[in-house]
């Protein structure tokens, strides 16, 4: 019985968010809240347990009552001080000190980002485009057209954002190459969300109808 009640919560939500292809109304906006208010009470606990308690409390509990073991414990007055900086954010007179740990937090990310961002977005997507030629990596005769094919769309497709020359000649033609083989990877892209979305709406819908629908309608009708 629990476990009806909880599926029929769930389908009154799923219902309501739905409605808004109908128009923007009042039970969408509930539900639209009711998702951002619990996921940022889930995120919160999330952080208290696995930043706040562990790495600020923990440790400061361990200085105050002398039983540190390392170095790094006193250092979480650091953190602690640079995180109370930011509630001067609701004081409009010493505001301006809340930018001291904002600067701290952006600089820190932008550091651990940058490196992240050039392994992730530039190099490896380079490597495997590079790699495929190596000596000792020939896989058969169609993995080396795949290869030539791979290599010769990413040139393309470079070449249609190479504006230092004028796109004519052998440069326009790779140019024009480029967008059909850019166009090619936006529609495949485009398709996989299209299908990804659909997928989505196969699950709820089929959460609906056989696991909410079809089980409450066998309850009631005994």
């Amino acid at each position: 019985m629990e476990q009806h009640i909880l599926y029929t919560i769930a389908a009154i939500l799923s219902v309501a968010i739905f409605t808004f292809l109908w128009r923007d109304n009042p039970f969408y906006k509930f539900a639209e809240h009711l998702v951002v208010g619990v996921s940022a009470g889930y995120f919160v606990v999330i952080l208290v347990t696995t930043s706040l308690i562990p790495k600020l409390l923990d440790p400061a509990k361990r200085v105050l009552a002398g039983a540190s073991t390392t170095l790094l414990d006193p250092l979480v007055v650091i953190p602690a001080i640079l995180g109370l900086l930011l509630f001067t954010r609701f004081i409009p007179k010493y505001a301006w000190i809340s930018r001291i740990p904002i600067a701290y937090i952006l600089g820190v990310g932008s550091g651990a980002a940058i490196p992240l961002v050039l392994q992730t977005y530039v190099i490896q997507q380079i490597y495997p485009t590079m790699t495929l030629f190596q000596p000792g990596s020939f896989n058969g005769t169609g993995a080396l057209v795949n290869n030539i094919l791979i290599l010769g769309a990413v040139l393309c497709g470079l070449a249609y954002f190479f504006f230092s020359a004028r796109h004519e000649g052998v440069i326009g033609g790779m140019s024009k190459a480029g967008i059909w083989i850019l166009m090619i990877g936006f529609g495949a892209s485009f398709g996989y969300t299209v299908m990804s979305r659909i997928s989505l709406l196969y699950g709820r819908v089929d959460f609906l109808v056989f696991e909410w629908a079809g089980p409450l309608v066998r309850l009631i009708s005994g």
